[in-house]
C-alpha cells in the first residue's frame, strides 16, 4: 500500500513537473512569435506588396489610455497681436503691413469670423515694443511709434490711445475672443554699464490701464509682465530677482484693483526665452504671486535661413525640442508651485518668419508636432505668433484670408481635448504620433504627420486599458483609404481628417482637407470641416506629406471616462502587457492551446512519469 501510494505521488509530481517545463516553453514560444511579428509589421512594403502606388512602410501606434500624462486648457490654442508697425522690415522685407492691433481693420468679416470659429480664441496682445509703450491719460501726448536706428528695437516710444483700447475691448466681446495684455515692464527703470536694466518696475501706467478697463466693464482674462526680458534678454534684460518682486507687486495691484471680482485676471511672467538658472530662480521667488509661467520658442532660428525646410521635416530636430518642456515641466515641479507653463509666443523662426515657408503648408509639420509635444509636457496653452502680420500669421496679412496653419489650429481646437496620452510609433521615424481624448466626445483622436515625400505609412492603432475589475482591454483599430462620405458614424467607422498640400507643393498656402480646397466663401465664412468615415477594420493610410486627425469614437479607454473597452476583452493577469491585434493571431493561439493540450495528454500522462 505505501509502495503504491509511493509511486502515485511521484507521477503526480512528475506530471506536475512536466506541465511547468511546458508552460515554460509555451510562454517563451509566444512571446518570440509576438516579437517576431512586431518586426515584421514595421518592414516597409512596396508597391508590389500593397497592390498600391508608391512605397507604402506599415507601422502601429500604441496608445496607452491608463491615465492622462498631461492635461491642457479647454481652450488650448491661443494666438498672437502684435504691436509692429508697417515699417517694420527684416531681411529686405516688409511683412507686417497693417496687421498691427493699433491699425489692423477690425470690421473685416473674415478676421471677425476666423475668431468666432474658435468659441472661444485666447489672444495674446504684445511683443518686442509692449516695453515701450505708454497707455494714454487724459490731457497727455499719445505718440506713434517712429522708425529710428538709434533706438532699441529700431523705434521710438509709442502709446496706446484709449479709444484704440476701446475698439479693441468691443471687438473682442462680439468675436468671443479671451485677451491677455503685455504690460511695459521696463518702465522706471534704468540702463546699467553691463546693459542689464535695473531698478524696480513702476507700476503707475499698469495700473491706470487696469482701473480704466474695470470702470469700462473690460474683461481681460490676464496680464503679462514684460516680454523677452529673462535670462541674456532681447534688447534689454532684468535680473531674476528684481522680475520676481515685481512680479510680487503686479499680483498684489491685481488683487486691489479686482478687489470683489469673483474671478481675477491672472498674472503672467516672465513671456521670454527660457533659461533654466534665470526660470529656477524666478519660479521660486513667486510662490504664490504667479499663475502662469510664459516662454517663448523660435527654435528654428532666423527666417533668413535657407534650411528652415530641411529643420522641419527633420525628425531628430524636431525631438529636440523637447528638451525645454521637460526642463521647464522639472523645474514647476520641484518647485511645488501650483503656477502652470504656457509657451506665451512660438513663430518658430524669428525676425518675421519665412514667407512661403512660415505662412504655408508645410510649416503645419512644425506647428502640430510643437502642440503635441508641448501638451505631453503637461503645457495648457500654446500662443501661436501670429494671428495676423509677419510671415507666420494664421491669416493673410492683406487680404485675411486663412493660411494652411489656420484649418491646423482649428481642427486641433474642435478635435483635441483636455486629457494628453501616451502615444509612441514603431515603423518608422518620420511619423509623428500624438493622441488625446476627443473634444466633446466620446473615444480618442489621433493626430499623424507624415514628414517622408515619397513613402506612404499604413497605419494600426493598438488601445490598451486596465479595466476596473483588473483586466487587460485590448483593442485593435485598423482603417485604409476606401472612403465613404454620408454614411452615418458608427461602431464600426472613424471619422478622419486628412490635410495635403495643394499640388503637394509644401509652398503652397492653399490647403485641401480630405481632397477639397478650403477656402472663405464670398461673405467670408469659414469654411465647414467635414471628415470623412471609415472602416474601423482598415489601417489609416497616411499619404506622403500629409496630416491626418482621426477621430475614433468607440475606443473607449479609464485616460478619457473610465469606459471598458468594446472591441475585445481578454482577460489576464493585471501586470501583464500582452497585446493581441489581429483576429487570425487569436485563432492561431487557440491552435496553439489545441496542441499544447494534446503534448500535455501524451507527454505528461500519468503511465509515462
Amino acid at each position: 500500500m505505501e509502495t503504491s501510494n509511493a509511486s502515485n505521488s511521484d507521477k503526480v509530481t512528475n506530471k506536475r513537473q512536466c506541465f511547468y517545463q511546458i508552460g515554460i516553453l509555451l510562454t517563451i514560444c509566444f512571446f518570440c512569435a509576438f516579437f517576431f511579428w512586431l518586426i515584421e509589421r514595421s518592414k516597409p512594403a512596396t508597391s508590389e506588396s500593397t497592390g498600391g502606388p508608391g512605397n507604402i512602410v506599415e507601422g502601429t501606434v500604441f496608445i496607452n489610455g491608463t491615465a492622462p500624462i498631461g492635461t491642457t486648457d479647454s481652450d488650448f490654442i491661443c494666438v498672437t497681436l502684435d504691436w509692429w508697425p508697417p515699417d517694420k522690415c527684416d531681411f529686405g522685407t516688409c511683412s507686417w503691413g497693417k496687421s498691427s492691433f493699433l491699425n489692423l481693420d477690425l470690421t473685416n468679416p473674415i478676421l471677425l469670423n476666423a475668431i468666432k470659429a474658435f468659441s472661444p480664441l485666447k489672444i495674446r496682445l504684445g511683443g518686442t515694443l509692449q516695453d515701450k509703450v505708454t497707455y494714454e491719460r487724459p490731457g497727455e501726448p499719445c505718440p506713434k511709434f517712429i522708425k529710428s536706428s538709434s533706438e532699441m528695437f529700431s523705434f521710438s516710444q509709442g502709446c496706446l490711445p484709449m479709444s484704440r483700447w476701446d475698439e479693441l475691448n468691443n471687438f473682442f466681446k462680439q468675436a468671443g475672443a479671451v485677451v491677455l495684455f503685455g504690460l511695459n515692464a521696463l518702465s522706471g527703470r534704468t540702463t546699467a554699464a553691463d546693459g542689464s536694466s535695473v531698478g524696480a518696475w513702476n507700476s503707475s501706467d499698469a495700473e491706470y490701464l487696469m482701473r480704466y478697463s474695470v470702470d469700462k466693464g473690460y474683461t481681460i482674462h490676464g496680464w503679462e509682465l514684460g516680454n523677452e526680458l529673462s535670462g541674456s534678454g532681447i534688447g534689454a534684460r532684468v535680473a531674476a530677482d528684481q522680475y520676481a518682486s515685481d512680479t510680487n507687486n503686479l499680483q498684489m495691484i491685481v488683487e486691489t484693483i479686482y478687489a470683489g471680482f469673483e474671478v481675477k485676471p491672472l498674472v503672467l511672467a516672465p513671456g521670454g526665452f527660457f533659461d533654466a538658472n534665470w526660470f529656477t530662480k524666478f519660479i521660486n521667488k513667486t510662490p504664490r504671486s504667479l499663475q502662469v509661467v510664459t516662454h517663448h520658442i523660435y527654435n528654428l532660428g532666423p527666417g533668413s535661413d535657407d534650411h528652415l525646410i530641411d529643420k522641419i521635416l527633420n525628425p531628430s530636430y524636431l525631438d529636440g525640442g523637447s528638451h525645454q518642456f521637460r526642463s521647464l515641466q522639472g523645474i514647476l515641479k520641484a518647485a511645488g508651485t501650483s503656477a502652470v507653463a504656457w509657451v506665451g509666443e512660438a513663430g518658430g523662426a524669428y525676425n518675421s518668419g519665412r514667407n512661403l515657408v512660415t505662412n504655408a503648408f508645410v510649416f503645419s509639420f512644425w506647428y502640430l508636432d510643437q502642440l503635441g509635444m508641448a501638451s505631453s509636457y503637461d503645457t495648457k496653452t500654446y500662443c501661436r505668433q501670429t494671428l495676423i502680420g509677419g510671415n507666420y500669421g494664421l491669416l493673410n496679412t492683406v487680404t485675411f484670408v486663412p493660411n494652411p496653419d489656420y484649418y491646423s489650429a482649428l481642427l486641433w481646437h474642435r478635435l483635441m481635448g483636455r486629457n494628453v496620452l501616451s502615444t509612441t510609433f514603431f515603423g518608422t521615424n518620420n511619423i509623428r504620433a500624438y493622441a488625446h481624448c476627443a473634444k466633446a466626445s466620446k473615444g480618442i483622436t489621433l493626430l499623424l504627420i507624415n514628414l517622408d515625400g515619397n513613402t506612404a505609412a499604413s497605419v494600426h492603432v493598438s488601445t490598451e486599458n486596465v479595466t476596473r475589475n483588473g483586466t487587460l482591454a485590448m483593442h485593435q483599430q485598423n482603417q485604409r483609404t476606401e472612403f465613404s462620405r454620408g454614411s452615418k458614424l458608427d461602431v464600426n467607422t472613424r471619422e478622419e481628417y486628412h490635410l495635403t498640400a495643394l499640388n503637394g507643393d509644401l509652398h503652397s498656402q492653399t490647403v485641401l482637407l480630405n481632397g477639397n480646397i478650403l477656402s472663405v466663401n464670398s461673405s467670408g465664412s469659414i469654411p465647414p470641416l467635414e471628415p470623412i468615415q471609415t472602416s474601423q477594420s482598415d489601417p489609416i493610410i497616411v499619404a506622403p506629406f500629409s496630416i491626418v486627425f482621426a477621430h475614433i469614437a468607440n475606443s473607449t479607454v479609464p485616460a478619457c471616462d473610465g469606459g471598458v473597452g468594446i472591441l475585445e476583452t481578454i482577460t489576464a493577469e493585471k501586470d501583464k502587457r500582452v497585446k493581441f491585434h489581429e483576429p487570425f493571431k487569436l485563432k492561431q493561439l487557440a491552435a496553439l492551446a489545441k496542441q499544447a493540450e494534446w503534448l500535455v495528454s501524451n507527454l505528461c500522462h500519468l503511465d509515462h512519469p
